[in-house]
């Protein structure tokens, strides 16, 4: 900005007067020089015009300016006719700097006539120069929503003074279209309250003619403290009878907790105590006595429901409250036939009560002779699955089993993808281990009929709930099974679904599908502190029932106990709504599911096909899930910038898969092992950044020095894909490496760092045990033992004996041991220890056996 003009009184001095000469006639000047600056070795120019005028010349610094030096050009006044001349001279930067520091550098011209000499104005010849550094820079800040900013800026000394103007993210900022900002006449930009939308990075820009300076950075955080959102009602009375406990929450949603901000102060859970009034059965007085024998040949008495009184919804009580018999006394006057048909009516029913159980036995009998030929024998319990001798009577039997295909076989259709049937026969493992048959060849045959992958689409499309299944084959798997039983698998996912021999009924064929669904593609609805802990898995069709449980195993990323977890396990209904259908730890109100929960994986057993899920609800701050943290970044690097992906999925093998597919899409690839991080329920935000990098190789392109992701976003498991992408930029196209650390942790909590379709098994090949054996060993064990020397016993040696009471309700408590250590143990189980464990079992038998003939 030029230094405003200084004007001076004009300076008249009159040489040799002529009198009477008038005032008019002295010079005035029509031009006059003004101040300039060099800019760099560039010279300046100085001009000045009077009239009238007979000579002109510059004074520089009070010595006279050389009369070569000047450029004179004379004219004529057209208004007056009065003589005109104008001068000019250069001043070069040279002669500027010879008086530098003792004084200004001026010039001014002095103009004459007849009449006298005058002066003009001083005008001032100075060096422009702008200095490098600023004299303050602004710094970064985090500061809460609405509050005020002050950003100071003393831009670099310079000739003429610098102005000043701001960017934020590089655009200007123009207070006049903005009233929340202005700047001050010290050049600090003022944000009158801060909002989000001011959350970018601030430069103080400086310049004059000479040159244009920028500030470093200041990254300004704007910042929200989270806030409780109301308290919910509080939730029924936990128990229906005495005293019991109900909750609410709230959440710390009002606002959420933004870019580093402080999470709310206090319990998100308040408990109190309830009680609530027990239901009282009623129940009957005594019965009244006998009234007099009426003329009816009957008499009667009575009884009330008083004792108690049913209240507080108790049941009423049940039975008659009038008893009525028949008598005989002189006022009787029934004849003789009244009594023979009560007696005739007596053994009608008993008639009818001996056909029924003569139809009984006939129902019993004709279901044992459906049944295959007795294969048991006690030999397998001592012998340690050897091959034990056949009764030649059995041998044609022990040989083939045949399924009835006589019988019509129903039909119910699955997946999407093509069917890879099995040959016709399948062979028996024959192994020292597992051969209770000789030497001999043996084979069961299958029959689960041949079918084209696009037959069996077309017949899926058009059942009802083909529409819910996903489109991919990725994630599905399916085969045709009979009475047989087999597996399905989704390779890379830890889920598979057993279906054990017997769990269909023989002579029907089922075609079973298992479908893996993407969380986007099923909506379950979530309430309050609820989290997803597992994939949500299908299989089908839905309604089928099946004889025997499936056993459907999937992983979860759940750290259980039982006083920080309630965990349920929840099934989509034919209408679309989700229900729980079990409550883990508690005592389970039907007997159609049940959960074996392990480390990494849950086992459920189920007679009705579906989708399910595991939901899990925290009940305290203590309660923590595992979170899978991968790392991936581009596997080429073509441009300047490098991004690096960070990954932070729930721990079960599926989602990993999924992210794997998508890197592979996007050219990502694995950097370093995945690493598990314990994620709590503390309402604090996962945080990541990055270290250790080499300045003077890469640079971060992040506004913050760090990244999060909320809270609640990770602990719905409910959004797939969480991640944070880094984004470096290599300062040089030659730069090929890069190290550094990747810090992930939860806000007060541990972290983690980085450094940088299948084919179905249907039969006898889903198995490890085959089914002859197995059979075997269901019939010796499942009757009662002495001492316990049965089921109990062998679900004592293999470490089952917490879920004794679920086998205890099933027809085969041996089918469904032997059902979980398949499922848990393919395909790598030992048998040799399953074997060590039966024929412990067998043993403790044997000795009873010989006890008892020593005794005889």
């Amino acid at each position: 900005m030029p230094c405003p003009q200084r004007f001076w009184p004009l300076l008249a001095t009159v040489a040799n007067p002529v009198s009477g000469a008038s005032p008019d006639l002295l010079p005035h000047f029509q031009l006059e020089p003004e101040d300039v600056y060099i800019v760099k070795n560039k010279a300046v120019s100085l001009a000045c015009r009077a009239t009238p005028a007979t000579q002109i010349y510059f004074k520089c610094n009070g010595e006279w300016v050389h009369q070569g030096d000047h450029v004179m050009q004379h004219s004529t006044d057209r208004s007056t006719g009065l003589p005109v001349m104008e001068v000019r001279i250069e001043v070069t930067r040279q002669q500027v700097e010879k008086i530098f520091g003792l004084e200004e550098y001026w010039c001014q011209c002095v103009a004459w006539s007849s009449s006298g000499t005058t002066k003009s104005q001083k005008a001032f010849v100075r060096i422009a120069y702008l200095r490098k550094n600023f004299e303050q820079e602004p710094t970064a800040r985090e500061v809460s929503i609405e509050q005020g900013i002050v950003l100071p800026c003393r831009p670099p000394e310079g000739i003429p003074p610098a102005e000043v103007e701001w960017l934020r993210n590089e655009e200007l900022v123009d207070p006049a279209l903005d009233a929340n900002v202005y700047v001050t006449p010290e050049h600090s930009l003022v944000l009158r309250q801060a909002r989000l939308a001011d959350t970018a990075n601030y430069t103080c820009v400086a310049k004059n003619i000479v040159a244009r300076r920028r500030s470093a950075s200041a990254a300004i955080t704007v910042y929200v403290n989270g806030g409780w959102s109301t308290w919910t009602q509080w939730s029924g009375c936990s128990t229906s009878c005495g005293r019991g406990w109900q909750k609410r929450s709230r959440t710390c949603t009002n606002p959420t907790p933004l870019n580093g901000g402080a999470f709310c102060e206090g319990q998100n859970m308040q408990k109190t105590a309830c009680t609530t009034l027990c239901p009282v059965d009623g129940a009957w007085s005594e019965w009244s006595k006998w009234s007099v024998c009426g003329a009816e040949c009957t008499h009667w008495r009575s009884r009330e429901c008083s004792e108690p009184v049913p209240r507080n919804g108790g049941q009423d009580c049940h039975g008659p409250e009038l008893d009525t018999r028949n008598c005989t006394s002189e006022l009787c006057t029934a004849s003789g036939a009244e009594d023979v048909a009560l007696y005739v009516g007596l053994v009608a029913v008993a008639v009818c009560l001996v056909l029924l159980l003569l139809v009984g036995v006939l129902v019993y009998c004709r279901k044992k002779g459906g049944l295959d030929a007795d294969v048991a024998d006690s030999s397998i319990l001592t012998a340690g699955f050897q091959p034990v001798s056949i009764k030649p009577s059995k041998a044609g039997d022990l040989l083939t089993i045949q399924p009835d295909l006589s019988t019509t076989t129903m039909t119910y259709q699955g997946s999407l993808c093509p069917r890879q049937d099995g040959p016709a026969k399948l062979q028996l493992p024959n192994g020292h281990l597992l051969s209770p048959l000789g030497a001999g060849r043996h084979t069961l045959h299958h029959s689960s009929p041949a079918a084209e992958g696009a037959d069996f689409v077309a017949r899926l499309s058009t059942q009802s709930y083909f529409r819910s299944l996903p489109r991919g084959t990725n994630n599905m798997a399916y085969g045709t099974f009979n009475f047989l039983g087999g597996r399905l698998m989704i390779p890379n996912t830890g889920i598979s679904l057993l279906i054990p021999p017997d769990a269909i009924p023989r002579g029907k064929i089922y075609e079973v599908y298992l479908t893996l669904h993407k969380q986007e593609e099923v909506r379950l609805p979530l309430a309050g502190c609820q989290t997803l802990l597992s994939p949500i898995v299908s299989c089908g069709p839905p309604g089928v029932l099946l004889t025997r449980p499936a056993i459907l195993a999937m992983g979860h990323c759940v750290e259980a106990s039982a006083e920080n977890w309630s965990i349920r396990l929840k099934k989509q209904s034919c209408e679309g709504t989700w229900e729980d259908v079990l409550q883990l730890g508690a005592e389970p109100c039907t007997d159609l599911y049940y959960c074996q929960l392990e480390a990494q994986a849950c086992y459920i057993f189920t007679e009705q096909l579906g989708r399910f899920a595991l939901v899990g609800e925290s009940l305290s701050m203590a309660a923590s899930k595992r979170l899978k943290l991968v790392l991936f970044a581009p596997a080429a690097c073509p441009s300047l910038e490098y991004n690096i992906r960070v990954y932070c999925l729930s721990d079960t093998q599926d989602t990993l898969k999924e992210v794997i597919q998508l890197e592979k899409q996007l050219g990502g690839q694995l950097i370093g092992a995945p690493r598990v991080l314990h994620f709590k329920d503390s309402y604090h935000n996962l945080r990541l950044s990055i270290h250790d990098m080499p300045s003077s190789l890469w640079k971060s392109k992040l506004l913050a020095s760090y990244q999060e992701i909320p809270f609640y976003h990770i602990w719905s498991g409910l959004q797939p894909f969480l991640h944070c992408t880094f984004t470096l930029e290599r300062l040089s196209p030659s730069t090929c490496e890069l190290a550094c650390k990747i810090w992930v942790w939860q806000v007060e909590g541990d972290g983690q760092s980085f450094t940088v379709g299948a084919p179905a098994l249907v039969g006898p090949s889903a198995f490890k045990i085959p089914f002859l054996i197995r059979q075997k060993i269901i019939s010796s064990l499942d009757p009662p033992g002495t001492r316990g020397a049965d089921w109990r016993m062998l679900a004592q040696k293999l470490n089952l004996d917490s879920h004794l009471s679920f086998f205890a309700s099933k027809p085969s408590p041996t089918a469904m041991i032997l059902n979980l250590w398949e499922a848990r143990h393919f395909p790598n189980g030992n048998l040799s220890q399953l074997a060590a464990a039966v024929a412990e079992v067998g043993k403790q038998e044997s000795a009873l056996f010989a006890v008892s003939e020593a005794e005889c």
